[in-house]
């Protein structure tokens, strides 16, 4: 009898012993799941923080109203060939006298869906301090004509139907080619080319 109160009190520890082994092994693997999740949650959140932050340093503030160098513009009495070159690729307009670069500055050519037409132009008798246009809701200042007189215009950053510029579209001058085909250009820069490329002067622009 007491063999057998014996034999059932060590089964008794046995199971206790399996059941407290089971809870701990149970407890263990939980724990590392949450981790391993927790871990997993933090690497996403790192990264999604790491892409915009990349995105944030690849589009640097721009002072759309400012020249865009720190050198005084050029003066345009003494060039011998002033010409005019657009590049697509580096959202660049260069002042150019022969093969020399006198003035380079930031600007914004044609979406995709509204490209800026490549080769040669000239610069046209049709020029004026601002517009609007009721079509594409958007006007700019300081236009000066090269493509179908009136058309195709080297501007300003764009403006709203009240004239007040809109900095969103402003913000991405130099970066991201988003006009409706004209050549956008920051505020003082446009005013200088308004009032200081002639007529007839030639415009080359290029992917």
């Amino acid at each position: 009898m007491k063999k057998k109160r014996f034999s059932l009190i060590i089964s008794d520890i046995i199971a206790l012993a399996l059941v407290t082994l089971a809870m701990g092994y149970l407890h263990v693997l939980t724990h590392s799941d949450s981790q391993t999740t927790t871990t997993k949650m933090s690497s996403k959140h790192h990264n999604v923080t790491k892409q915009a932050h990349s995105k944030h340093q690849q589009h640097p503030a721009v002072d759309w109203r400012a020249p865009s160098e720190t050198n005084p513009y050029p003066n345009l009495t003494s060039v011998r060939n002033l010409w005019i070159k657009v590049s697509i690729a580096q959202q660049r307009v260069f002042i150019m006298d022969g093969e020399q670069v006198l003035y380079t500055m930031l600007c914004s050519t044609g979406a995709k869906t509204t490209p800026t037409p490549t080769g040669t132009f000239h610069i046209q008798a049709e020029r004026g301090p601002e517009f609007y246009n009721k079509k594409s809701k958007e006007g700019a200042k300081n236009y000066v004509s090269f493509k179908d007189h009136g058309v195709y215009l080297f501007h300003s950053v764009p403006t709203d139907k009240k004239g007040n510029f809109i900095a969103s579209e402003a913000n991405e001058l130099g970066h991201t080619a988003n006009s409706h085909g004209c050549v956008r250009l920051s505020v003082a820069d446009s005013e200088w080319f308004y009032n200081s490329i002639p007529e007839g002067t030639k415009v080359v622009i290029e992917k």
